[in-house]
């Protein structure tokens, strides 16, 4: 059943019934949805709509993802022509999408990678363990290199590998016990430093603890290092600028691979095509998602330097080729898909419009800090946290029933936003990703609901003491 942009009661009550006796939702409780019972019928630009003709502004670009905007009916054109002619065929043979697609994030990156198609962000960070630990078990024979070092707080996807790779509890604790080959150091979360110190004097103590962790393990074990460039789930944490190239040199050091996270960062959002560009760094290794198709049709990538490829690369009886097959991977209409959005992203030059309006979009923000229960504003380009506290001197965070509130408040007002996922304590950020296409105007709106928001929460907590 299809509902029309004009409202019709009866037709949404259907799909309500329809979707609360048949589907199994992700991550949100069903007794939420029986209350809310959101229907979303239609979208353009930065606006959805519902099935009673309410608009919302979506900050969040879906789940960080629709980075063109909603609405690109050419893409739906595309996908339609390539399925006319060739809508799938298994990637163990080529095809024309496929090769134009890979040869366009080469091209993006440098020139010297080879890539490997898959479905989803979590498949292909759990593809890049994979092609790490068989790259170090063909070039370092006799060597037990299979761990891999990861960061408390990071998020990585929902696979039980990428889970156990991920630095969130509460995102695993109900599959637990899981791998133990991911190895978790502190996190570059300058706001809230693990370790009680301050940028710059601290040093980047949190480097020397990932390497003497690595010390501690054995380099002999380790395979990789794996980033975010900038850590998205646990509140938009943007590291010092020379952490990351501080990482990389430990990756060099101890023979790592270093791979580096761009499901969240990539395509624009931060300012630059990739995240790790900010930082002048090489990954060895890079998981791209999301923006890639700016979630029109399903698609991801893992990418791998060339030094690496060369690794898989040799006679079918060497059996070195890639142990792993997937379904999906370089879908024809998906792939021509992505194509046409990252041209249409190089023609709009989305990567400059996120660095011009994530700057007025904070510039808005930081004219929010006279509320108090505001900590700290962060971010680069269209990706930012804005982090609540109940004491600006302790920093102890707002609970997560003060941040529902604000998120709730914020829809309630035609504008979403979302929440970090920091488990029991550090849920306590607004987070916020909005398409690329956004307008000033736009943001405009944001700040001044998210203020008005944020006063809310303070006449609870004025009223509470």
């Amino acid at each position: 059943m299809s509902l029309a942009n004009t409202p019709d009661p009866e037709a949404r009550k259907a799909v309500v019934r329809q979707d609360l006796g048949n589907v199994l939702h992700p991550i949100v409780q069903h007794k939420v949805l029986e209350q809310q019972q959101i229907v979303v019928t239609s979208a353009q630009n930065s606006t959805i709509v519902d099935a009673d003709g309410t608009a919302y502004l979506d900050a969040m670009a879906g789940l960080w993802c629709v980075n063109i905007g909603y609405g690109r009916t050419e893409l739906a054109a595309v996908a339609a022509e390539q399925m006319q002619q060739l809508a799938y065929y298994p990637h163990t043979a080529m095809n024309v999408p496929a090769a134009a697609l890979a040869e366009k994030i080469n091209g993006l990156l440098g020139g010297d990678n080879h890539i490997y198609f898959v479905n989803s962000g979590s498949e292909a960070n759990e593809a890049g363990f994979k092609i790490a630990r068989q790259y170090m078990k063909q070039e370092h024979p006799g060597e037990f290199r299979y761990k891999t070092i990861t960061r408390y707080f990071s998020y990585h996807g929902t696979t039980l590998g990428t889970l156990a790779a991920g630095g969130m509890g509460e995102r695993k604790t109900k599959f637990e016990p899981l791998s133990g080959d991911f190895i978790h150091v502190a996190q570059p979360y300058c706001y809230r430093c693990p370790f009680g110190l301050t940028y710059p004097s601290c040093a980047l103590a949190c480097v020397k603890n990932m390497e003497t962790t690595i010390l501690g393990e054995g380099p002999e074990t380790v395979a990789e290092i794996i980033v975010e460039p900038i850590m998205s789930g646990v509140g938009v944490a943007v590291p010092p600028d020379e952490y990351l190239p501080e990482v990389e040199k430990l990756c060099r050091k101890y023979g790592l691979l270093l791979h580096v996270d761009e499901v969240i960062n990539g395509f624009g959002r931060t300012g630059k095509m990739f995240g790790h560009q900010h930082w002048g760094i090489s990954p060895d290794i890079i998981s791209i998602a999301k923006g890639i198709s700016s979630a029109y049709l399903p698609i991801a990538a893992t990418v791998v330097k060339n030094h690496v490829f060369q690794s898989f690369y040799g006679d079918a009886s060497d059996n070195r080729q890639v142990a792993q097959v997937n379904t999906y991977g370089g879908h024809p209409a998906a792939a021509a898909v992505a194509l046409r959005n990252i041209e249409i992203m190089q023609e709009e030059r989305l990567a400059e419009r996120a660095a011009e309006m994530g700057a007025y979009l904070m510039d808005g923000l930081r004219g929010l800090m006279h509320h108090p229960w505001i900590g700290d504003v962060r971010g680069k380009g269209l990706l930012v946290g804005v982090e609540l506290v109940l004491d600006r001197q302790t920093k102890e965070p707002v609970t997560s029933a003060h941040i529902q509130s604000v998120v709730d408040f914020c829809r309630n007002n035609g504008v979403i936003v979302g929440r970090s996922g920091g488990g029991r304590r550090y849920s306590n950020t607004i987070t916020l990703c909005p398409p690329l296409v956004i307008t000033r105007g736009e943001i405009d709106r944001i700040v001044e609901v998210l203020g008005q928001a944020v006063a809310s929460l303070g006449r609870q907590l004025a009223s509470a003491a």
